[in-house]
């Protein structure tokens, strides 16, 4: 049996009548990373260096040159939050994976807890290609425990463009199971993640603290320090009430320097588990999990996930990025519809 999990982040809000740009990369293999340029401008980076846990794109601008993910851990600014280490970018991976905790690994964890989380390394870009309209970047990783046994392969492309005020990054991942039987265990922390700036958060008064599958608590403080986001999902949920939620698409904007930014996700119905619950924090944790049924429904549903060895699962996935404007539901539908036709 095969199951096709297909990953695509798609950030963009299209007019019918908007241009579409030229995409580039310039590769550093001694830094290990991509930069991605669209019409010109940096868009994003693929970046791989072995002392991160995962591969990531970071950082992420709109068509504008506004930034829409969190610096820190790489790159901290004035007034963001520092909590959650392993919140890097845009990435994707999940938390227990044969009880090993991919999402949550970071350097904050101590080497002698290390053997209890999974890593996604030995990254090789396999290819480049520009184009006047699009652009795509293919790489294969290997999900890995500790002692560097092979859980599951990925094989991943992203396709980038921009039109108009958007920009758009499709992700199509494929993982493959080696040789055990791998489980993935209804667990909260999945399965493609965005840790956003700090105006995209929502206002918060309160100090929080969560903790992982290992035990380990991280307090997130209050902050008000330009935060002024909001959720909006296809299932007419707000703020917080969007947390454990199902929808076909979710909607994450603010203003930033007075700019209308706003960050969508797009569930496909090849997708398992779609609708896909949202993993959506207040505090910028912004994260689509189809993966967690138990948890997010309270018991009520399971789907405990494991693919044999040979099989593969593929995810589906669709981000949009706008400037200028905050979509309404009539047009992330639209966007909705436009993406089930697509993959």
């Amino acid at each position: 049996m095969k199951i096709n999990l297909l990953i695509v982040l798609c950030c963009c809000a299209v007019s019918a009548t908007a241009r579409q740009v030229k995409v580039e990369f310039v590769p550093d293999t001694e830094q290990k990373s991509v930069k991605v340029l669209v019409g010109n401008k940096h868009f994003t980076s693929f970046i791989y260096p072995d002392n991160l846990e995962k591969p990531v794109l970071y950082p992420i601008y709109t068509a504008g040159g506004l930034v829409v993910t969190r610096g820190f851990p790489l790159k901290s600014r004035d007034g963001e939050r520092t909590d959650h280490p392993h919140h890097v970018g845009l990435w994707l991976n999940y938390e227990s994976v044969n009880g090993l905790d991919f999402w949550n690994n970071s350097y904050n964890i101590p080497a002698a807890n290390k053997v209890r989380y999974g890593w996604v390394r030995n990254t090789k870009v396999e290819k480049l290609t520009g184009g006047k309209n699009e652009g795509r970047l293919s790489y294969t990783s290997n999900w890995e425990n500790q002692a560097g046994k092979v859980l599951l392969k990925e094989q991943t492309t992203f396709v980038f463009s921009g039109r108009g005020h958007s920009r758009s990054i499709d992700r199509i991942t494929t993982l493959i199971a080696q040789q055990d039987t791998v489980f993935f265990k209804d667990v909260k922390d999945g399965m493609i993640g965005l840790r956003v700036t700090k105006e995209l958060e929502m206002p918060s008064d309160k100090v929080e603290e969560f903790t992982d599958s290992q035990g380990n608590i991280t307090r997130v403080p209050a902050s008000n320090n330009g935060a002024n986001g909001n959720y909006l999902s296809s299932a007419g949920k707000q703020g917080n009430d969007v947390w454990g939620s199902r929808g076909n698409w979710c909607m994450l904007y603010a203003k930033k320097e007075g700019m209308p930014v706003a960050v969508s996700i797009i569930d496909h119905p090849k997708n398992p588990g779609y609708p896909t619950y949202w993993h959506a924090r207040d505090y910028g944790l912004f994260a689509a999990n189809p993966l967690g049924q138990n948890i997010f429904s309270n018991g009520k549903e399971r789907l405990n996930m494991k693919l044999a060895p040979g099989q593969s699962v593929t995810f589906r996935y669709r981000v949009q990025i706008d400037e200028k404007i905050h979509p309404d539901a009539k047009a992330l539908n639209a966007a909705a519809d436009d993406f089930a036709k697509t993959y």
